[in-house]
């Protein structure tokens, strides 16, 4: 028997298209898709991805605006979609619209399953904020069950009393094969795809937003750390735009000897290539609710360094393992690191092969059947 759900979220984003398209492939899910908006040209330049879209799915009317730094979007037509598609239950991908709130009380009136997808940890930098944090409790208070991509955004919903029983596990996933076979095709051909990106013999790598809490300025500041000997056969690249790049370049370009590159954006089918190549990745964040660069550069094959705080560490990375994880907003752990790291070949390689090993469990048939369980949960176990 398949079981009608209706999973809302914010856009048509390029990395969640492989698990939706899992899920609707399972036998025990009827699976309908409705995004608050097409994309937010404000703050991605993904390419929307419709035709690789295998559900059945549908585009709210919307209106966006920013205010400061707060992101508003409202909607028409929320309940008149979920009256029509008459769901089981309802996954909830996000707490901070107003469609959220109008889901939630739509299905506690109907005494429907009502899920939140919910990444949010401990090192949140909006935790202190105690106004954030009332209204996510008594959110928290309209939902049946939780899914969540690891430990440390299940520990988190532990701070709130959620009992374990409410809390379903599905693991973050990217296009696992997309990473892994694109970053074998470019090894390949290694020193064409060098010389076509213009890529430094070794380099380490950053994919994401230029901006300050992604710890861009710590990760610059440790590469100007290594020794004179190390930065002349090692560079660091940027993938990725944001306001923060004009900033980085400046103190970038005193840093000599030092190779030190700006990419600007990139879409998913170019990054195998970025990742293939380089010594490591490198993910300094100050807070992030997971990071799936991560599970994108060990689907390729990469070696890790990432900070304490970010929420994927407790589960994809092992310290030692397949990378390090360092303290946050911390210069010389970084530094550390990457001496390790462009010191030690074999080591490298090694990590590498870790990360593809550990990554196997993290696909997208996974977090399917992880949000399949969740919305199983049956009504009477609401709070």
């Amino acid at each position: 028997m398949r079981r009608r759900l209706t999973l809302i979220t914010e856009i048509i984003a390029p990395y969640r298209v492989p698990v939706f398209n899992a899920l609707a492939a399972r036998d025990d899910i009827d699976l309908h898709v409705v995004f608050l908006s097409q994309t937010d040209p404000n703050l991605r330049q993904w390419d929307v991805p419709l035709s690789e879209i295998r559900f059945s799915f549908e585009v709210l009317p919307s209106f966006r605006r920013r205010i400061k730094k707060y992101n508003l979007l409202l909607n028409r037509g929320l309940t008149r979609a979920l009256a029509r598609q008459r769901p089981e239950a309802i996954l909830c991908g996000g707490y901070n619209y107003v469609a959220s709130w109008q889901a939630a009380l739509w299905a506690r009136k109907r005494r429907i399953p009502f899920l939140l997808w919910i990444e949010s940890t401990a090192f949140d930098q909006r935790k202190k904020r105690a106004l954030v944090e009332g209204l996510k409790r008594k959110f928290f208070g309209l939902c049946s069950g939780f899914v969540v991509p690891g430990r440390s955004s299940a520990d988190y919903l532990r701070e709130f009393d959620v009992s374990d029983r409410k809390i379903f596990r599905a693991p973050n996933a990217v296009d696992n094969a997309l990473f892994s076979e694109g970053a074998q095709e470019a090894r390949r051909d290694a020193a064409n795809v060098r010389t076509r990106l213009e890529l430094p013999d070794r380099y380490f790598l950053y994919v994401g937003r230029l901006v300050e809490a992604k710890g861009v300025f710590e990760l610059l500041d440790a590469y100007a750390k290594l020794e004179e000997s190390l930065r002349s056969i090692i560079g660091l690249v940027f993938v990725g735009g944001g306001k923060a790049r004009s900033q980085l370049e400046s103190r970038a370009a005193p840093v000599v000897p030092g190779k030190i590159r700006f990419v600007g954006f990139v879409q998913k089918e170019q990054l195998p290539a970025y990742y293939a190549l380089c010594d490591a990745l490198m993910f300094p964040t100050h807070s992030d609710p997971w990071g799936l660069v991560v599970n994108e550069a060990m689907a390729s094959g990469s070696a890790i360094v990432t900070t304490d705080v970010a929420g994927c560490a407790a589960d994809l990375v092992e310290n030692g393992g397949n990378g390090f994880v360092v303290a946050s907003k911390s210069v010389t752990p970084l530094a550390d690191a990457m001496q390790n790291l462009v010191s030690h070949d074999e080591l490298r390689r090694q990590m590498g092969l870790r990360s593809i090993d550990r990554i196997q469990d993290y696909s997208p048939d996974a977090c399917a059947a992880g949000i399949a369980r969740a919305a199983g949960v049956d009504c009477e176990e609401r709070p």
